[in-house]
């Protein structure tokens, strides 16, 4: 009877939260310090309020330069007195610990007053923005002057700065591909410098130089990028269909499927043997239609019910009701499907497919970074001073050529367990987006589709989650067995092992580095053991395998007292997962 209260509660919240529109509360500056009229002694986070390891991250003290010449003044005095220094963004999207520094005498630069569009060249078909503009400036400035940046990720409330830091990109095999990186035509990065260039050096670099390769994914170990030139076309139209249809053929579909279609993505239900495939071509500009995406998970959602929906997931993790979680999961997933997922034909209603309208309405969104405007407490769905989203997100791309052999075994691993993968699908399932080899020395080394999978985490490092091993399993043959690359900007520590071997021209990276910072001011210890630098990706202790922080040797880096205990992967045996034993057959 509980059991199936809490299955009828959730299906009403999860109907709420879809339905309910109102403005948001912005989400806080990453930055805190201890006052206003004080920036040292401060500490820095991610937008999600955690680091992988859950460790606090503290500088000696913040800047936040409006210029050049400030960032080259701030630069040059930490660089005269031997200080580590770190960048740091407006909403600090970045998982992992980039903007970590080591100790608590190192120097914070924000981008957040950097934040300007310097030029929009209609007949260059360019613009010039400052490194801490976000992508909806990007997307709105340029739409103004009747241009349009052709592939983005789909979250606007990242600056330009950090998503070429990351390698953060759309989904495309088309053009240049989708990584915003390849459209860069121009950066400007301020670098340490010795004595007699007064200790900081402004870098302008385009494609006849031959580190523009290096800079267009930095890891932030470079310096400060204080200007990207990107290049633009002319606004054009899209149309959108969702297409849902049975897995069956997924594996084969897949590797095709991103040829078929400029925008093309695949979200996929593993549990329920689900794919959504994304039909999304250009169209004629004179085509009818002012189509709109709001994407409804990026949408502002009431405090109250963001905490009553973690609540209810909570109580099905304690009490292991799988079938609660895809009862859940099979209701969000139809009212997403039903509401077209944030799409509407005029900006108000969904009706009908095809969904027509002009780039800049269609490519991105994020409406829960608008300010407050009404009587309502509301906040992105992850925001962490309200009780809502705490998940880990596993993301990695596979090149083609493996990518059907790796859909198959996922899909073995469900068959032996059905409802193993439902948790993932109440975060709306795994996202596959289409990702193109890239130039850059640490950017996509083939064509390749990238898996985005977000699931539940604890508050708790050392409480397991349901179905552990099935996650771990795909997180470790994804990384081992079929050689993924990372998403710089995502993911647990474990995903991070032996990446740099994987990079062709990783060597060339660090020589550019080695020249740009010889010092390794704007390195840390985490960029270090990422950089295969340094030993340490990993962390082994009790219970480090929970959090991804290590792969499990020994029962105890699980939760032996909760029964769940180290063991081989199931479809791939190389595997070490924490996996729950109910008995001592298994």
């Amino acid at each position: 009877m509980l059991a199936r209260r809490v299955r009828i509660r959730i299906r009403t919240l999860h109907l709420l939260m879809i339905c309910i529109v109102v403005s948001s509360s912005p989400p806080e500056d990453p930055v805190k310090c201890p006052s206003s009229t004080n920036n040292n002694n401060c500490t820095v986070r991610n937008s999600y309020g955690a680091f992988p390891d859950r460790s606090t991250c503290r500088v000696g003290n913040v800047t936040f330069p409006r210029s050049e010449e400030e960032v080259m003044s701030a630069i040059a005095a930490a660089t005269k007195a031997g200080r580590k220094m770190k960048v740091a963004t407006r909403y600090s999207h970045s998982i992992p610990k980039m903007v970590c520094s080591d100790g608590d005498y190192g120097l914070l630069i924000s981008t957040k007053y950097l934040n300007r569009v310097l030029k929009v060249d209609a007949a260059s078909m360019t613009i010039s923005v400052q490194g801490g503009v976000t992508l909806r400036q990007i997307i709105d400035e340029a739409a103004k002057a009747g241009l349009a940046l052709p592939y983005t990720p789909y979250w606007w409330g990242l600056t330009v700065g950090g998503l070429m830091a990351t390698g953060a990109h759309g989904s495309s095999l088309w053009g240049r591909g989708s990584s915003i990186h390849d459209y860069a035509e121009e950066i400007t990065i301020v670098t340490p410098a010795a004595a007699p260039y007064g200790y900081a050096m402004v870098r302008k670099l385009n494609w006849t130089h031959s580190d523009f390769n290096a800079v267009k994914v930095t890891l932030g170990v470079l310096g400060v990028v204080t200007q990207v030139t990107l290049k633009l076309e002319p606004l054009f139209k899209r149309s959108i269909t969702y297409a849902v249809r049975n897995d069956s053929d997924l594996a084969d579909e897949a590797v095709v499927f991103g040829n078929k279609h400029e925008f093309a993505d695949i979200t996929w239900y593993p549990s329920q043997h689900k794919a959504v495939y994304r039909l999304d071509d250009r169209v004629p500009l004179n085509t009818s239609g002012n189509g709109l995406y709001n994407f409804i998970p990026f949408r502002a959602t009431l405090s109250l019910l963001l905490g009553a929906i973690r609540s209810t997931e909570e109580i099905q993790e304690v009490g292991n009701d799988a079938d609660g979680k895809c009862s859940s999961a099979k209701l969000t997933t139809s009212a997403l499907l039903t509401a077209a997922y944030g799409l509407t034909n005029d900006g108000v209603l969904f009706t009908r497919y095809p969904v027509i309208g002009y780039q800049n309405r269609l490519q991105s969104s994020g409406t829960c970074l608008d300010s407050l405007q009404d009587a309502w407490i509301t906040a992105c769905p992850w925001d962490p001073k309200v009780k809502g989203e705490f998940f880990h997100q596993t993301t990695f791309s596979i090149g083609l050529s493996g990518v059907k052999s790796f859909i198959q075994d996922v899909q073995k691993l469900v068959d032996m367990e059905p409802r193993s993968l439902c948790g993932t699908e109440l975060y709306n399932g795994i996202l596959m987006r289409y990702v193109k080899a890239s130039p850059a020395y640490l950017g996509k080394q083939e064509d390749a589709i990238d898996f985005d999978i977000t699931y539940y985490r604890s508050k708790d490092p050392l409480s397991p989650r349901m179905y552990e091993d099935i996650l771990e399993e795909i997180e470790q043959m994804a990384i081992f067995k079929y050689g993924a690359l990372p998403h710089w900007g995502k993911n647990r520590n474990l995903a991070f092992i032996g990446a740099i071997r994987k990079y062709r021209k990783a060597a060339e990276f660090l020589k550019v580095k080695d020249v740009y910072d010889p010092s390794g001011l704007f390195s840390s210890d985490w960029t270090d053991q990422i950089l295969g630098l340094r030993q340490g990706v990993t962390i082994t202790k009790e219970g480090c395998a929970l959090e991804g922080l290590c792969i499990c040797s020994q029962d105890t880096h699980c939760a032996p007292n909760k029964g769940y205990f180290c063991r081989p992967g199931r479809v791939f045996s190389d595997a070490r997962v924490c996996k729950r034993v109910t008995s001592k057959k298994h």
